[in-house]
């Protein structure tokens, strides 16, 4: 057996400490989940490809548009803070934070109601009220089983949450499949999103023994509030960058258009921004238990960038290359228009890995506010370039991502996390 010199001796000892580590355990559970739901989401949209004309798609994605817009304020920190708390907090933190999540989730019930009508009128098809009216229910879900979701990540227990979504999801995926195969065009992608909701809540709840001990509480909501504002920002900023390339699109170049390009983005980043989510629900406590101590959070942070980049980019760069050959084979010949649409996509993600893990960096650190002030600069920037783009089809809408989301989360991933990685990495 060769003999491995000190260096190379440290070395691995610390891939090995990795590999073998809660956090791996953790990426892997994420990992796989993803995996079988990206397998099962392709059979789907083959699927959907062959029997749903680009119009169903556009309507369909009008309305999961909308409700990922109000869905955003779901994900407003409220429960980060749960995951974020010390110990002789953590029980407060969790009453007042259930309490905040009923409040958000009724109200956003009633925003969901309240917009069906108006989206509907705007894009001239009253077939639009309706699903997007009772996407709102699923609202109602979330609270049900919020904090045992944040407490499950405390305790770096996620193999749980990964089995869970995974069971969601691929239900959701089997639903739309035969909707579709029985002809209910637009509706079969969204009933089952209702249908399935209760999966998450019965597979959370039962995972976790946490139940409120109290009422209503909102001792300490300050604190968590101020929180949870950087936070909520950022989710807007954020979900307005992943939504409104459909919204210009539809209402500038038509809903056939949205069709194509929905369909671009989907198959492209449908796999790749699943591993990037999996991978910040992973890192979040990873980083979240060494926040005070800037030494093993530098090395972590930077061990974290290189596992996701070998990860994702290899993947994104095969999808590129391949475009051409799989979607005419894969989902048929009348989806070709959208091939340089897709791999132009798939380009302007190369970033988002990475970005991601400088997000639950400054998140683990307690200073969304940055990331706030990064986002909202490149919203400005980006919405300004889809404008410019849309009048050039929808590859100008690619490209103007392209070169917004590359330039601005490139500088970001750069620049932003610095304050918190004086500490020089580790050698050996």
């Amino acid at each position: 057996m060769l003999a491995l010199s000190p260096i190379q001796g440290a070395g691995w000892h610390r891939l090995h400490a990795l590999l073998s580590s809660r956090f791996a355990g953790n990426l892997g559970s994420m990992g796989g989940a993803q995996m079988a739901i990206r397998i099962t989401r392709l059979l789907t949209t083959i699927i959907l490809t062959r029997l749903l004309s680009p119009n169903d798609y556009g309507l369909a994605a009008v309305v999961l548009t909308i409700y990922e817009v109000v869905a955003l304020f779901t994900r407003n920190g409220i429960t980060a803070k749960v995951v974020q708390a010390n110990a002789e907090d953590l029980e407060t933190v969790a009453h007042t934070a259930l309490t905040l999540t009923w409040i958000v989730c009724g109200l956003l019930v009633l925003v969901q109601a309240a917009v069906a009508v108006p989206v509907a009128v705007f894009y001239q098809d009253m077939r639009l009220a309706w699903p997007i009216a009772l996407m709102g229910l699923i609202y109602l879900a979330t609270p049900l089983c919020a904090i045992q979701t944040a407490l499950l990540q405390r305790e770096g227990r996620l193999g749980r949450i990964a089995f869970t979504g995974a069971l969601q999801v691929i239900a959701d995926n089997g639903l739309t499949a035969i909707l579709a195969l029985c002809g209910l065009g637009m509706w079969a992608i969204i009933l089952p999103k209702l249908i399935v909701a209760p999966i998450w809540t019965i597979g959370i709840r039962t995972g976790h023994a946490w139940r409120p001990s109290r009422g209503w509480s909102l001792a300490g909501w300050r604190a968590i509030a101020a929180f949870s504002r950087d936070v909520v920002g950022v989710e807007l900023l954020t979900t307005v960058q992943a939504n409104i390339d459909n919204l210009i699109v539809g209402s500038v170049l038509g809903v056939e258009a949205l069709g194509l390009y929905y369909f671009a983005f989907n198959a492209g980043l449908g796999i790749t921004l699943g591993l990037v989510n999996a991978f910040g629900t992973a890192v979040f406590p990873h980083l979240c238990e060494v926040s005070a101590d800037p030494t093993r959070l530098a090395a972590r942070y930077r061990a974290s960038l290189r596992t996701m980049g070998g990860l994702v980019v290899p993947l994104i760069l095969t999808q590129v290359v391949l475009a051409p050959f799989y979607v005419p084979i894969v989902f048929g010949d009348k989806w070709l228009p959208a091939v340089p649409v897709l791999m132009l996509i798939c380009l302007s993600a190369l970033p988002r890995p990475f970005a991601a893990t400088c997000s639950q960096l400054l998140k683990a650190v307690g200073r969304p506010g940055i990331e706030l002030r990064w986002q909202a600069g490149l919203t400005v920037t980006l919405v300004a370039g889809l404008l410019l783009g849309s009048q050039f089809g929808i590859a100008g809408v690619a490209t103007a991502v392209l070169l917004v989301q590359g330039g601005f989360l490139t500088a970001y991933v750069l620049r932003a996390p610095r304050p918190f990685l004086t500490i020089p990495a580790q050698r050996g």
